[in-house]
This record gives structure tokens, sequence and C-alpha cells, in this order.
């Protein structure tokens, strides 16, 4: 028997991962990056901005130059370029509000083992549904941030040429009708969440020009029927949030509001049959458990079955190159 033991750094690096995540958590929170957003600043510069001790946020900053975030040069710190293109405000690629919204679910995930022997989330979905105007304000430009990058993708690996009416259920900031309506200018789009949800993607949409053919429709897509009329419709972010049952009703209503041969996309985090892999999508799953009720993670060849049996002639997934962990499922209906 040989005496070689498994490597264990990578699981002493996961037991600490923790530290990495506050680090840029607090300098995002805090005001790090905004501080340096018009040029290098020394450590007493930086604390004046921020309202900060020196002592103290020397070591945080020295921790994001190690980790990649900052860089230090003659006294003075400023982002690096992977920091100056995704954490200081009013970059395009700029993921800061999304960064606060995983900042906010930090004390839930300490819930974990709760969420497990309860069967119940530890974070009330209303609580950024709405409940809370702060948390809910976060959440819903952190998935703009998000949405920019995904949304850009997934308009091109979906075809709406000649399509006139998209439909866009559970559409949170609009991130996605916005940029369908740039790509395709015969395209109108309605973006259908909770009140308290498209009252932010109102104000999004129009800060992206398209204000007049991407509009809002209050609404719950659990409970009320969907508008009909559409040649498209699209439910991305959404079954991560349901059961089989809740998803495959979706799919049904989504059918019936769609004209014969309109397409519907579903667009989510998913799993490869059996449901272990890629690790980004197994723990996120673990995430949707801590924040919805029926929070998890689908497969994407589950999906695609279901929207079979429910009358849609269906294609091969599209998988979003990496490090984007999206696919995108479609089908039209027959």
């Amino acid at each position: 028997m040989s005496d070689v033991r498994p490597d264990s750094s990578g699981i002493v690096a996961l037991s600490t991962a923790f530290w990495d995540a506050q680090v840029l958590l607090t300098a995002n929170r805090i005001g790090v990056f905004d501080a340096l957003a018009n040029g290098p600043l020394e450590l007493e510069a930086i604390c004046e901005v921020i309202g900060t001790a020196p002592r103290p946020t020397r070591l945080l900053l020295r921790s994001c130059v190690a980790l990649g975030l900052l860089e230090e040069s003659d006294g003075r710190f400023r982002p690096s370029p992977a920091g100056e293109a995704y954490l200081v405000p009013g970059k395009p690629g700029y993921l800061g509000n999304a960064i606060r919204y995983s900042d906010n679910l930090y004390d839930t995930w300490g819930h974990l083992e709760q969420a497990l022997r309860e069967d119940r989330p530890q974070m009330a979905n209303e609580t950024y549904l709405g409940g809370d105007a702060g948390v809910t304000r976060d959440f819903v430009y952190g998935m703009h941030n998000r949405a920019l990058g995904i949304g850009r993708m997934l308009v091109e690996l979906v075809d709406l040429a000649g399509r006139n009416r998209l439909l866009d259920i559970g559409g949170g900031p609009g991130t996605y009708s916005a940029l369908f309506a740039q790509r395709f200018p015969d395209l109108v789009c309605r973006v259908f969440d909770l009140p308290g949800v498209v009252a932010h993607a109102a104000d999004i949409v129009k800060t992206m020009g398209v204000s007049d053919r991407v509009e809002t429709a209050p609404g719950d897509y659990t409970v009320d029927e969907f508008p009909d009329g559409n040649d498209a419709v699209l439910i991305s972010g959404v079954f991560h949030r349901e059961t089989e049952a809740g998803c495959r009703t979706l799919i049904e209503k989504a059918g019936a509001s769609l004209d014969p041969g309109g397409m519907l996309i579903i667009c989510d985090v998913f799993t490869d049959a059996g449901g272990t892999s890629p690790a980004f999508a197994t723990v996120f799953g673990l995430n949707m458990l801590l924040t919805a009720p029926d929070g998890g993670v689908r497969a994407d060849a589950d999906v695609s079955g279901w929207m079979k049996e429910a009358g849609f002639e269906t294609h091969s997934p599209a998988h979003f190159p990496p490090p984007m962990p999206h696919r995108v499922v479609w089908g039209i209906r027959r």
C-alpha cells in the first residue's frame, strides 16, 4: 500500500476561501475602487476618502494587491487592469452592484446548515424582490451588471430576426429585452416581473435607449396568466427558483401565450445530466436553496425533455463560452 497521501492544498484553500471573498466584498462596499477612479492615491489619501484608519487599511490594500485587484507603486495604489475594467464605477464591465448583492448574501451562506435541517431559505425572497428597497435595488442592478455580459452573448446565440414581439418572463432589470431590442430593430418587448422589480427595470431600459420598444408589465408569473400574442417568449434566470412542476407549468403557460411557430427560449445556469457538474452550477443550486423556497438547479436535458412533452420542437442546448456558466435551451411551438 502506498504511503503517498493525496494533496491537501485544495481542501485547505476551500476552508479559507471566505478570507479572499471578504477582501473583495469589503473593498467594494467601503468604496476603495471608487476612491481610485480618478488615478492612483497614497494610503493616507485613500483613508481620508473612505473614512478608515491607516494601519488596517494598509493591510486591506496590500491584500487587494496580492489578489490581483490593485497594484502598488512608489507608495501609491491604483486598480489592476482587471480591477479597472470590472470594479471601477462607470466602466462598461462594472460589476460592483453584482458584488454588492453577493455581499448581501454573505451572512445568509453562514446559515447553510440551518437550511439543510429546516428545508427553507435563510433569506426571505421578499427581501430582495421588493420588501427591502435597498436590497431590492442591489439585487436588480446586480442582475443588470451580470446580464449585460450574459445578454450580449445570448443575443448572438438566439436569432430573433423576423420576430416582432418578445415577452420576457421574470425579466428583472429588463437588460435582456433591451439588448434584444438593440440587436433587432423591429422587435418590441415586454418585461413581466414583480412591481418592485420592474420599477427599477424601467429606469435601466431608459438608460439603454430603447424605452420606446421595451415596456414593463407588473405581474407575478407564478399566478398570473401571460400576455398573449407573442412570437417569442424568454424565460431567463427563473427555473432555478422553481420546482419541476413549476417549471413545467411555466413552459405550458409560455406555449399558450405564443402564436403558432413561436419560439420559447429558456436560459439559466444548468447542470449536466446527473446534476454533479459543472461545479459552479451545483454550488449555485445551494445558493438558491438559501434564497428561494423552491430554489435549486436543473439539468438542461431535463428542461429540453419537458419542452418536448409540451409540444415544442427543441434544439440542442447552447453553452455560453467560459467563464459564463449559462446555457440556453430553445424550441418552436408546433
